[in-house]
This record gives C-alpha cells, sequence and structure tokens, in this order.
C-alpha cells in the first residue's frame, strides 16, 4: 500500500505550472492597473477626491478579504477532493460555496447601506469634510457590487482549484476593460466625479458575477455548479469550507482592521500623506504581483499535494515557485525604482504629496524583493494544507504588536525626536518590521513539519 502512495507521487511539469501561473499574474497586472486607472482619473477632481476613494477602499478591501478568504477555504478543500480523486465531493464543495459567498455579501452589503457614514465617521472622523463627502458617495455605490464580487471570487477561487486559471484571467480582463470604458463614460463624458468611478466599478463587477455563474453551470468542466442553480444546503460541507474560510476570513479582516488603525493615523498627518499613502498603495499592489500570482498558484498545487497526501511533492513545489516569485520580483521592481518619478507624476499630487510617494515608493520596492514571498507566499502552504488556526493566531499577534504597535510607538519617538521622518513613512516601517516577523515565523513552522496532516478530506 505504502508502494502504491509513493508511485502515485502528483506531478506538475513545467508547462503545467507556466499555464497556471502566468494567467494569474496577467490576472493581478489587470486589477491592480485597473485601480490604478481609478485612482488617475478621478485625480482630475484633486486630493480630497483622491483620498475619499483611498478611504473607502481601505474599508472595502477589508470586506473583500474576507470574501476571498471564505473562497479560499473552499478552494482548498475542492482542490484536495480532486487530489484525493473525490469528484462528487467536488462538485458539491463548488455548490456550497457560491452559496455560502452570496449569503454573506448579501448581509455585508445591508449592513453597509444602512451604516455608511455611521462606519466612515467611526474610523475617520477626524478628515476633512469634503473628503469625507466624497467617502460617503463612494462607499454608497460599491457597497451595492460586494455580492458580485464575492460570487466572483468563489468561482475564480474554483477555476485555479482546478488548474484553469485561463478562465478567472479572461473574465477577470472583462470586468476591468468594462471598468475602464465605464470610467471614461462616467468621469469624462459625464462628469459625474467620483461618483462615475463608484458607478463603473459597480457595473463592471455585476458583469463579472453573472458571467462567472453562466461559466461554472457546464458540466463538462471539473468544478461545477448545478446547471438550474438548486444549490441546496449541504452542512457537512459547508462545515469543512467555513472550518478553514473563518479562520482565513478572521485573519484577513484583522489584517485589513489593522490596516485601518494605520490608515486612521496616516489620515492625521493631513491629505498630501492621505494621498502619497494611496498613491504608494496602488504601487504597492503592483510591485508584489509575481509573488501575489505565485501564492494563489501555491494554492491549487499544494492543495492537490495534501489530498493526495504527497508532501514531498507539496515541499518540492512550493521551493520551485517561491523561487520564480523571487526572480520576478527582483525584475519588476527595478523598473519600478527607475520608473518611480514618472508613475508618482500620473497622479497629479501636490509637491509635498509627490515627494513623499516616491519616498514610500522606493522603499517598499527595496523591502519587497527581500521579505514579500517569504511573508506573504509561504502562508498558502499552511492554508491549503488546512494549517489555518496556527497561521491565524501568529498573524494576529504579529500584526497587532508590530504593525500597528509599532506604528503608534514609532510615531510618538519620531515626535520625541523633532520629526526626522516623514509620519507616514514612519507607519510604513512598521509595516515591514511586520513582514520580518512573518518571514522568521512562516518557515519556522514549515521547517517544523508540523503543518501537515492537517487535511479535511
Amino acid at each position: 500500500m505504502e508502494t502504491a502512495l509513493k508511485e502515485a507521487k502528483i506531478q506538475f511539469d513545467r508547462k503545467f505550472l507556466i499555464k497556471l501561473v502566468l494567467p494569474l499574474v496577467i490576472e493581478q497586472i489587470l486589477a491592480v492597473t485597473v485601480g490604478m486607472a481609478d485612482m488617475i482619473m478621478v485625480s482630475g477632481a484633486g486630493e480630497t477626491a483622491v483620498s475619499g476613494v483611498s478611504l473607502v477602499n481601505t474599508i472595502s478591501n477589508l470586506l473583500i478579504y474576507v470574501f476571498t478568504a471564505l473562497a479560499t477555504g473552499g478552494a482548498v478543500v475542492a482542490a484536495q477532493a480532486i487530489g484525493a480523486k473525490q469528484k462528487e465531493t467536488a462538485n458539491t464543495v463548488s455548490n456550497q460555496l457560491i452559496l455560502i459567498c452570496f449569503c454573506f455579501a448579501i448581509v455585508i452589503t445591508g449592513a453597509c447601506l444602512l451604516l455608511n457614514r455611521q462606519i466612515l465617521g467611526l474610523i475617520y472622523g477626524n478628515v476633512e469634510t469634503a473628503v469625507m463627502e466624497n467617502a460617503v458617495i463612494y462607499f454608497y455605490i460599491t457597497a451595492l457590487s460586494f455580492p458580485f464580487i464575492s460570487v466572483y471570487y468563489g468561482a475564480t477561487a474554483l477555476f485555479r482549484s482546478m488548474g484553469n486559471s485561463k478562465l478567472s484571467m479572461y473574465v477577470s480582463t472583462i470586468m476591468n476593460v468594462l471598468n475602464i470604458i465605464g470610467n471614461a463614460i462616467f468621469v469624462f463624458g459625464f462628469n459625474m466625479g467620483i461618483a462615475g468611478v463608484g458607478y463603473a466599478t459597480l457595473i463592471s463587477r455585476a458583469v463579472a458575477g453573472v458571467i462567472v455563474i453562466f461559466v461554472l453551470r457546464n458540466p463538462k468542466l471539473d468544478l461545477h455548479i448545478d446547471r438550474r442553480l438548486h444549490l441546496g444546503w449541504d452542512f457537512k460541507i459547508q462545515k469543512k469550507i467555513l472550518a478553514l474560510g473563518i479562520p482565513s476570513g478572521v485573519d484577513n479582516a484583522m489584517f485589513q482592521i489593522g490596516k485601518l488603525f494605520t490608515q486612521a493615523l496616516i489620515a492625521s498627518f493631513g491629505t498630501a500623506s492621505i494621498a502619497a499613502n494611496a498613491t504608494a498603495s496602488t504601487i504597492e499592489l503592483l510591485a508584489t504581483i509575481p509573488a501575489s500570482a505565485t501564492g494563489l498558484a501555491i494554492t491549487t498545487i499544494v492543495g492537490q499535494c495534501v489530498g493526495a497526501n504527497d508532501y514531498d511533492s507539496a515541499k518540492k513545489y512550493t521551493k520551485k515557485l517561491v523561487f520564480w516569485a523571487y526572480v520576478m520580483l527582483w525584475i519588476e521592481n527595478l523598473f519600478i525604482v527607475l520608473l518611480t518619478p514618472t508613475i508618482a507624476s500620473w497622479y497629479h499630487l501636490s509637491s509635498e504629496g509627490d515627494h513623499l510617494a516616491r519616498i514610500l515608493m522606493w522603499y517598499h520596492s527595496a523591502c519587497c524583493v527581500i521579505m514579500w514571498p517569504a511573508a506573504w507566499s509561504l502562508p498558502a502552504v499552511l492554508r491549503a494544507s488546512g494549517d489555518v488556526k496556527f497561521l491565524m493566531t501568529t498573524s494576529i499577534i504579529i500584526m497587532w504588536v508590530f504593525r500597528i504597535g509599532f506604528a503608534y510607538l514609532l510615531t510618538w519617538l519620531n515626535k520625541i525626536m523633532g520629526s526626522p521622518l516623514p509620519g507616514v513613512l514612519v507607519v510604513w516601517i512598521a509595516m515591514t518590521i511586520d513582514w520580518f516577523a512573518r518571514c522568521v515565523t512562516n518557515i519556522w513552522r514549515l521547517k517544523s513539519g508540523k503543518w501537515m496532516h492537517k487535511a479535511v478530506v
């Protein structure tokens, strides 16, 4: 029996890995460039509009990360089921994941619509009135898109679980092209400002949500849902999805809440710092695309290896993919460093905001090429293996101690010393201290081997 298991090792050739990773990289580039386009297009309305979009996006990203965590929980269960050759279970997982994503997002949307201004006021009560009014408008409109984007993330996670990342890339392309066209029509054609950006986002996400549901109804796919959308309720499968999705969701939500705390701290430094942080944060996403895409690929690869009880292959492919991530990061960030002045100029910031944005972009790239994959790609191995409780616990502790605690501590020390550093840079230094702590924790856990044998299928 042991010999049979060893002979049945999971094998992924270079061609398959490239076909999996490359569409994910393209998809991530599209998502980030559209975010950049949003910010660039609305920048014509001034820094208050840019700041309003930035504040709302921080909250929206918190919710989207929770949607993504639920989707990842289902994707891991589905990938393990594929690796274990349990086809019927895999398709049941697909039905239940889409159902969970939709129902959860409906509840969140209702809360955001009812408590729009209260949520923004609680977090950003001390921002300028013009910034707050822009944020309120943008939040109302984009909240309506949450059910669509939640279903989209659930479906694309299933596409990746079956190793078909091209499907998610195609849908992402459609969504992002529609977003760009919508921005051009509403912002420039109808001069709707921040509301135009919101409507473009809503329409593009709605179209994407409908498309992925239509595609998932295809019974020829390894993972599909009921053609008549009779998804049913399977509490046993839901429990498995939530057993992975909830810890990941709590982890992601707490992380985003931590970002809200640091965002509130940055808001106290003034509009120029908010705008610079928004600009650099968008480029930050661009700078980490290869490692981010690699993390998504690792979830698929390791999930299937774990389902087949093949941990040697899981280790082998993790090393290979993380190596690729580092190589691509170095190449990409070299270009970003050289083009930073040009990129910063696209956002039409004030001279102070432009100067701060350049500093943040340069600092981020320097730290990114050293630590980002170890800090953020490696957790995909633990997640795909089912070791989510450890990941959640350590991530929350690190975030509160280093990212938030050090941000406020270093800001205080910076003021005592006469503020030799820009306040927003001090917050980003605390962020990279957080990264280092994650690198150490992730590498230790993987070397310990305690992440093995936690499969849920």
